[in-house]
């Protein structure tokens, strides 16, 4: 059989959506393979952190995953992770911030505009890919519950206090200063031109939807000619998706697309019993894909290897991720390949 990487001389136009540290992941991983023409879309709503308080002094859109985003782009990661994380600890207003968010600010009000400030940033870092925040309008993100109460902020639905809270029934933006939040054009064009489109991983509520409630976003995603994947969590989250199988997860998604996903792609290895002790501890539960189960249909299910346990966390790993991507990018661009181990058509 032909060598995938022969197969994708032409690099597959792929776009990501999400945030966090599971967009970190990814990227990581798929700007190693080589074989992707990436464009990132990133939420922006973070308030947590170095973030929240540059947002809330400056007044700026939250710089925190979209670093993340350039730092995994970028050839010089492991040099620039140590030097652009690092946490200013001696100067009172500078105390708690890293130097990664101070220079994105700084570059952001320099060229008066926030995309430019990224751009200038990757430039900086050699980004393989583009980074785009899904909007330039400043916004709020509010989670509705099942009992009516409202949650407001990125940080306070991300970390639940107390042993219990009601689920949450739906999530939308409260714009700052005007009547809507508006997607960034560029967003919309990378879309269009996608030869394959990833969700995730990362946080469902907080790093995922958010992009996909910014008006625009799910009509392009419904009108899109590539196919879309969905990297399904690997643990359940307290106060997001307790208890959630991963069909719910999937609903979740759907419901705000409003259109099917096109397939699945998710960790099949089973963590050791000490591992899952220590996320029931934290109420996270292991997410299973019953393949079994005829909700699925036509949905692909695609099946793998992807734990990272490195550091004693449960995560996907970059490398893994990256291989079973590539193997869906050859299926998509030559339907005859002979290459669809774990693929359930």
């Amino acid at each position: 059989m032909i060598d995938q990487r022969i197969t994708l001389v032409n690099k597959t136009r792929t776009v990501t959506i999400g945030g966090g540290s599971g967009q970190f992941v990814l990227l990581s991983g798929l700007r190693a393979s080589g074989c992707f023409a990436i464009t990132s879309i990133v939420s922006m709503v973070d308030s947590g952190g170095s973030t929240g308080r540059l947002r809330g002094e400056y007044g700026i859109l939250p710089p925190g995953d979209l670093l993340k985003c350039i730092l995994a782009l970028s050839p010089h990661q492991e040099f620039a992770r140590r030097f652009l994380l690092k946490r200013f600890r001696e100067d009172r207003r500078l105390k708690g911030h890293n130097a990664g968010n101070m220079l994105l600010t700084m570059l952001s009000r320099y060229t008066g505009s926030f995309p430019s400030g990224v751009q200038a940033l990757a430039e900086i870092l050699d980004a393989q890919g583009r980074i785009l925040p899904v909007t330039v309008d400043k916004a709020t993100l509010v989670a509705e519950l099942t009992d009516g109460s409202r949650i407001y902020g990125e940080q306070a639905i991300d970390m639940p206090r107390g042993n219990q809270r009601e689920k949450i029934r739906d999530v939308y933006l409260v714009p700052h200063h005007s009547d809507r939040v508006s997607v960034y054009p560029p967003v919309i064009e990378a879309i269009e031109g996608a030869e394959l489109i990833i969700l995730g991983p990362g946080d469902l509520f907080t790093s995922i939807i958010p992009n996909l409630i910014v008006p625009g976003v799910t009509e392009s995603l419904r009108a899109a000619n590539a196919p879309i994947y969905y990297v399904i969590n690997i643990m359940t989250k307290y106060g997001e998706t307790h208890r959630f199988k991963a069909r719910d997860f999937v609903i979740a998604l759907e419901k705000v697309l409003q259109r099917r996903l096109d397939g699945i792609i998710y960790n099949s290895t089973v963590p050791q019993t000490a591992f899952l002790e220590t996320y029931a501890r934290q109420k996270a539960e292991l997410v299973v894909v019953d393949r079994a189960d005829g909700w699925w249909e036509d949905r692909q299910l695609v099946a793998g290897d992807l734990l990272d346990t490195t550091g004693g966390l449960l995560r996907h790993d970059a490398r893994k991720l990256a291989a079973v991507i590539e193997k869906i990018a050859v299926t998509a661009s030559d339907p005859q390949a002979d290459d669809t181990a774990g693929v359930k058509p």
